[in-house]
């Protein structure tokens, strides 16, 4: 694997191959015995809060197994599958205000990634869905790249990718201003849940080694949001519509905080592995 390439082209520092040769590459190639084992296409999951590098490790994973080991990988982010702003807004009529905005359980076309998966396993040429973040609308079709299969691997990552609904009682109490100000009544909040134990779960069950990458608190997801606002601002410059401000971004992550936090509580049980990150996002084990 040309490490060096893929450094540069993810605009990683040069400690990330330390990190990749001391925690990743075993990874791959536990993932490998493993999809030497199946007898279909193997569909790896990988969860991490905003920020968490679950974006880069699906992309080192995908080069590794295709350079060093010529595994056919489609990487997979269940961003991809945002609904776009239209439909969002029919809910945010019909359901609650709440769900104009992307990110949580209920705002994913769950039917189309269930559809791509399938297709993956087959011998045909599939376009993969991309969403467009600067936009806040998914690219149109005919910019959807193109992917034969059948596929090896299959990577599905994401910030919710694993995780299952609380239970009702969970939902009573609001766990930031977001809730308590604009969802008093928890209407949003049992709608996210009743959507997450629905179709979500079906997605999720597809999943044959889940990963986790696990931060200490959701304390350090907003610096690592910002960070990611930044980057994004920088490859979208000029095309930069739906970039956040610093306050724009404090209430955004509001959305997801109660879900990421069941998450810390509760996924590490049921993934295979999980890398432990301090607030650097250093691998501490």
């Amino acid at each position: 694997m040309d490490i060096k390439g893929f450094l540069k082209t993810q605009r990683l520092p040069l400690a990330y191959a330390d990190t990749a040769q001391k925690w990743f590459i075993p990874l791959c190639e536990r993932l490998l015995e493993h999809q030497k084992g199946a007898k279909k296409t193997f569909i790896v999951g990988i969860n991490g809060s905003q920020g968490s590098g679950k974006s880069t490790l699906t992309a080192f994973i995908a080069a590794y197994l295709e350079s060093v080991h010529n595994k056919n990988v489609v990487a997979l982010s269940i961003d991809d599958f945002y609904f776009d702003k239209a439909h969002r807004g029919e809910l945010s009529s019909h359901v609650h205000p709440l769900l104009a905005t992307r990110g949580v359980p209920g705002t994913h076309d769950i039917s189309l990634a269930l559809d791509t998966i399938n297709a993956l396993q087959s011998a045909q040429s599939v376009a993969v869905p991309r969403f467009n973040k600067a936009t806040d609308n998914p690219f149109p079709t005919a910019q959807w790249p193109l992917v034969d299969g059948p596929a090896d691997v299959v990577i599905l990552e994401g910030w919710c990718v694993g995780i299952k609904p609380q239970i009702p009682s969970q939902l009573n109490a609001p766990v930031n201003s977001l809730e308590e100000t604009e969802d008093p009544l928890g209407i949003w909040r049992n709608f996210v849940n009743t959507e997450l134990a629905s179709t979500y779960q079906t997605l999720f069950s597809l999943i044959d080694y889940q990963v986790m990458l696990k931060a200490p608190s959701f304390d350090c997801v907003f610096n690592w949001r910002l960070e990611q606002e930044d980057k994004l601002r920088a490859a979208t410059e000029g095309e930069s519509t739906g970039i956040m401000s610093e306050s724009e971004i404090a209430r955004f992550i509001q959305h997801y905080q109660r879900l990421t936090e069941h998450a810390l509580k509760t996924l590490p049980d049921s993934c295979d592995t999980v890398f432990t990150l301090d607030e650097n996002r250093a691998i501490t084990s």
